[in-house]
């Protein structure tokens, strides 16, 4: 077992249910069994190239298993590789990796775990490759990193978005409307699959199976004459129409990747009216899919990860990140989880099972 006097946590990319419970599984048995300090870097990787960071007592660990966001703070657009920096001239983008190495060691810091989702597992493999003793934790509600089954996070956020598309089945009923949510997920379809499976949506559009509008309009059409008076389309961030692009809320440069997405309900909404002539409502759910309590498998999937990745540390195997392989939480080399986005497989189950009842893809 390898001596850990300090170590290093943070928590980068956008917020999710279930960071300070992985935290907390890092923090709690490193002061406990190792005796170590845990350094808690502020702001993500933003802190790491500023300099700015906390040493976390236990009281700073304790009841907040089921507490939402982190307790370290986070950033989307602290890349140290690709680093924003303010100059008379406006904003440019430098590589401030120089600088967070610098503070990685004169933090003395024997390991540092990184918790966050495929930006962030990328920035944690080329620390590594700078010989930086690192260790990455999986987080995303988008679901999209491979070599591991499921990130935390996920879970939170499709009860949240199900719970959502419950409620609009009882308003879309009374007024007779066609009701559409949009969800996030970025370029994959795993948040609006699992919600609109589990809420019972009729028309489900995900990036991964591009769609046509004559396809959605036949289908919510076909309902009513068929007796049913109003329709639930759930569709992704990323989803696009078999002729057309994704719908860019906007882009901006100080991200590692400065599109954001958004904006696709209200051009289904839209469209649905124009060619069907039905009435539609459209709700974005946004960032209430990130914010609020983990769900009791997140809390707990989340508590799995830290305390793993404790373990990866102590034996010194760094450049890998925790997995969840079946029921058991194990370890992959970074390098195989960013291969690839983890996307929906054509193939996958849960496409066959909402099939089956019905569901519509719009192709």
């Amino acid at each position: 077992m390898k001596s850990l006097k300090r170590i290093g946590v943070l928590t980068g990319g956008g917020d999710c249910p279930g960071l300070n419970a992985v935290i907390r599984g890092i923090a709690k048995p490193a002061i406990s069994y190792f005796g170590a300090t845990v350094v808690g870097i502020l702001d993500g990787f933003e802190g790491l190239v500023e300099g700015r960071m906390r040493e976390l007592t236990p009281k700073d660990v304790s009841g907040i298993v089921n507490l939402g966001g982190t307790i370290l703070g986070t950033s989307n657009k602290g890349d140290p590789f690709h680093f924003p920096v303010e100059t008379p001239q406006g904003i440019d983008i430098l590589d401030c990796s120089e600088n967070a190495v610098r503070n990685y060691r004169d933090w003395n810091l024997d390991a540092l775990i990184a918790i966050g989702g495929d930006g962030t597992m990328h920035i944690v493999d080329k620390f590594t490759d700078l010989g930086l003793n690192l260790i990455g934790v999986p987080k995303t509600i988008d679901n999209d990193l491979s070599a591991t089954d499921v990130t935390f996070g996920y879970d939170s956020a499709v009860t949240v978005a199900t719970e959502a598309i419950d409620r609009l089945h009882t308003t879309g009923s009374a007024h007779h409307r066609v009701m559409v949510i949009e969800v996030m997920g970025r370029y994959a379809g795993w948040i609006a699959l699992g919600s609109g499976l589990a809420g019972g949506a009729d028309v489900i559009l995900i990036p991964e199976i591009p769609f046509q509008w004559d396809k959605i309009c036949q289908h919510v059409l076909k309902r009513g004459k068929h007796g049913s008076k109003f329709s639930i389309v759930c569709v992704a961030e990323g989803a696009k129409a078999a002729e057309g692009g994704l719908v860019v809320r906007e882009q901006d440069s100080k991200r590692t990747d400065p599109i954001r997405l958004g904006g696709i309900g209200d051009v289904v909404g839209a469209k649905i009216t124009e060619i069907s002539g039905l009435e539609t409502r459209v709700t974005v759910l946004g960032h209430l899919q990130r914010g609020g309590s983990p769900t009791p498998f997140d809390r707990i999937l989340a508590s799995k990860y830290g305390t793993k990745a404790l373990e990866l540390a102590s034996e010194g195997k760094f450049g890998h990140m925790v997995s969840l392989q079946g029921n058991e939480v194990s370890s992959v080399p970074v390098k195989e989880a960013i291969v690839k986005l983890r996307t929906v497989p054509p193939d996958s189950q849960l496409i066959r099972a909402a099939r089956a009842v019905g569901t519509s893809f719009g192709d």
